[in-house]
């Protein structure tokens, strides 16, 4: 069982890092949405509004969004367990599986006019096709102001009205968030691994009014946004909410738990003994994915920590 859980751990560290490997140990600005030709290719000009017809998206986040902005403007998409049984990307032809990087030959044959990708896990593919003379866009999503900023930049570059996306978001948050309960979220038990407020996960957190124990902390994680704690911290935070994270590729429930039940600590914190331990998903808390990755996410953060 311990070997599982390390194993796990290490998973869903490896998918950190994989999202936010360019941006580790420094401070992470809260929206970032560039357009990379407009620094890499000065012979290209910036996408006017309204621009692109044929889109490719590199992230499932980005998919998603353009979809409900405009599902005609999306003709090719990542491989994503999110849209397995999505029926609006049942005929859009994938260009990459997992985490593989994409088939250039595929993007290249689908005659995109605009190919985003997610910064640190995209860029190498998508410097490639830029030198293709495909226009290219690098996104990262690490707050809900930079999902707000997001679409409405896609929103602008294909002719719809992001406004109907926007009110959706609202939807996902509290109406009056009151102070909730002090925090842990862990992503990871060998390190132990939390998010701060520069991350996704910690800035979700946040807009719930969360006490994040791991909030202001500052460490040399090698995982931008994330900081590692010793379980004399976590001891000494007492935590009276604990919110565990199945990594990407998924375990059991009951495997998450049995773990941490062997760990000499686990038992003395508020949390375990008021039987207030969640676990969610690695979409939607740590990794965006999709909006209703996002939706599920605060569903279960309204449960874990508004329930009275």
């Amino acid at each position: 069982m311990h070997r599982r859980w390390l194993l796990s751990a290490l998973a869903i560290l490896l998918s950190i890092v994989l999202v936010a490997c360019t941006t580790a140990n420094t401070q992470q600005p809260q929206t970032k949405v560039e357009n990379t030709t407009e620094v890499t290719s000065p012979n290209s000009q910036q996408l006017p509004k309204g621009s692109a017809k044929r889109v490719v998206a590199l992230s499932s986040l980005s998919a998603d969004i353009i979809s409900r902005l405009d599902e005609t403007k999306i003709v090719g998409i990542t491989g994503s367990k999110l849209f397995k049984n999505d029926s609006r990307f049942k005929d859009i032809p994938r260009v990459s599986e997992g985490q593989s990087p994409p088939n250039l030959e595929k993007v290249v044959a689908l005659k995109p006019d605009l190919v985003i990708g997610a910064e640190g896990f995209s860029n190498i593919p998508i410097q490639k096709i830029r030198q293709l003379g495909i226009q290219t866009l690098l996104t990262k999503v690490n707050s809900w102001e930079s999902l707000e900023e997001l679409t409405k930049k896609l929103a602008g570059l294909i002719n719809a009205d992001p406004q109907p996306l926007l009110n959706r978001y609202k939807t996902f948050l509290p109406d009056k968030p009151t102070q909730s309960p002090s925090t842990l979220a862990l992503v990871s038990r060998q390190p132990i691994l939390a998010p701060n407020k520069n991350s996704w996960a910690g800035d979700l957190l946040a807009k719930f009014q969360a006490k994040n124990i791991a909030g202001d902390l500052q460490g040399k994680s090698p995982v931008g946004g994330y900081v590692t704690l010793s379980a004399e911290k976590v001891l000494e935070a007492n935590p009276e909410v604990i919110i565990l994270v199945n990594p990407p590729q998924g375990n059991s429930e009951a495997a998450l738990l049995d773990s941490l039940k062997k760990e000499a600590f686990w038992q003395q914190l508020q949390a375990t003994k008021n039987h207030r331990v969640y676990v969610f998903d690695y979409f939607g808390l740590v990794n965006p994915g999709s909006i209703d990755a996002i939706e599920k996410a605060c569903q279960q953060l309204k449960q874990a920590l508004l329930a009275p």
